[in-house]
């Protein structure tokens, strides 16, 4: 369903149709009982089927669509609260102004203050949790071949592009971009030399570490100390309920299916897992992997043995160096290869590195949008944008 396009009252809905209508006329006047006629159920029924489906209640659905995409304006435009408030659904911006600061935990006009703070960080994957609470950072590694999401989607708003490295503080000419761009503080997620926090602390320069090994928990580590609890919980939730509706839908797909992930390095073929892959794929998802794959492992196999465990689906990984690529064209004439019942059926499916390498919120959430897509062919931002991980008007 496209934005503001009027709902016809003569045909049913489905309940995910609803959300969608609901994602695309936020700005509109929404009540339940309008929305429950929508699928030809009782107000109660449709609260409580609703709030099953999607973790919420279907006002406070409603509330986090209209607050997320108020935090957007007031990061990426000058408009007034009243204009704000008019724009995602509120004709009172004092009415605003207070529901803002209930589901946020400060008023608009201290997020908006709050949203200038200068913040540089030295991973890549600890952009995918500053983006999706809105943090855009004054410094960050940004490479069109190592990082290219990330700068795709933001190389014009970060203003010092470090290096995509493991180490970026021992190399003095980051650390010098670094300090050009006068951040408040950097955040890492592991603990920096000594010597380099003395060089930063020299500049003012805060150095914070994050504690947590589980996204969930480093997202939260990150909204706290950046004063937006409630936007990480949000998109904790939003994340939770996407991932339910995935389960179900490739669930339904693939049954009993079993998959292995290959990883080819060389002449070296691997059953590979990551953590990000484990989580998405056994616990969030509740897929079947090959018993050998479900902790995270590098572990080397062989063709035969790869036949012996003859997955139903395989998802494969090709290191892009010369050698490897090699391998790769000499392995798929080979007749065990050939006998797989993943290749002889079409379920292959080749991973690029980015983002299945990467353990963050923005990576989990597109890894889960690619299994959707790779299983079931289905798009998942077909009906909602995504903007900074967080679902927005119908933009894409």
């Amino acid at each position: 369903m496209k934005y503001n396009e009027e709902y016809e009252p003569s045909r049913q809905m489905s309940l995910s149709e609803v959300r969608s209508y609901m994602i695309c006329n936020f700005d509109r006047p929404l009540n339940v009982t309008t929305l429950a006629a929508m699928a030809n159920l009782s107000p109660s029924y449709f609260g409580d089927s609703f709030r099953k489906a999607y973790g919420q209640s279907v006002m406070d659905y409603v509330t986090s669509l209209r607050i997320n995409h108020a935090k957007r304006l007031l990061r990426e435009t000058d408009m007034k609260l009243r204009d704000i408030a008019k724009t995602i659904g509120y004709s009172d911006e004092f009415y605003f102004s207070r529901k803002f600061k209930k589901e946020v935990g400060v008023s608009p006009s201290a997020y908006e203050r709050a949203s200038e703070r200068k913040v540089a960080v030295y991973s890549p994957s600890l952009l995918g949790h500053l983006m999706v609470l809105g943090i855009i950072p004054v410094a960050a590694p940004l490479d069109a071949k190592w990082t290219p999401y990330y700068y795709q989607q933001y190389q014009q708003r970060i203003a010092v592009h470090l290096k995509a490295v493991e180490t970026p503080w021992s190399d003095g000419d980051q650390e010098m971009m670094l300090l050009a761009a006068k951040p408040d503080v950097v955040i890492s997620h592991r603990e920096l030399p000594e010597t380099t926090r003395q060089r930063l602390s020299a500049h003012a320069i805060d150095v914070w570490t994050l504690q947590s090994s589980d996204w969930r928990e480093q997202l939260r580590e990150v909204a706290s100390y950046t004063g937006k609890e409630a936007a990480g919980d949000s998109w904790i939730a939003f994340y939770e309920a996407k991932a339910a509706d995935a389960r179900a839908e490739l669930l339904s797909v693939l049954k009993q299916d079993k998959f292995a992930i290959i990883r080819l390095y060389r002449d070296g073929i691997h059953l590979y897992n990551n953590k990000g892959m484990k989580e998405l794929l056994c616990d969030d998802l509740q897929l079947s992997l090959v018993e050998e794959e479900t902790e995270p492992c590098n572990q080397p196999t062989t063709l035969e043995q790869l036949a012996s465990l003859d997955p139903e689906r395989i998802l494969l990984f090709v290191c892009l160096d010369e050698s490897t690529r090699l391998s790769w064209l000499t392995i798929q004439h080979h007749s065990l290869w050939k006998g797989l019942r993943a290749v002889q059926n079409g379920y292959l499916y080749p991973l690029p590195s980015n983002p299945w390498y990467e353990y963050s919120p923005v990576a989990m959430n597109r890894m889960l949008d690619e299994m959707v897509l790779m299983v079931t062919g289905k798009s998942p931002n077909a009906i909602q944008g995504v903007v900074h991980g967080a679902p927005f008007l119908c933009e894409l």
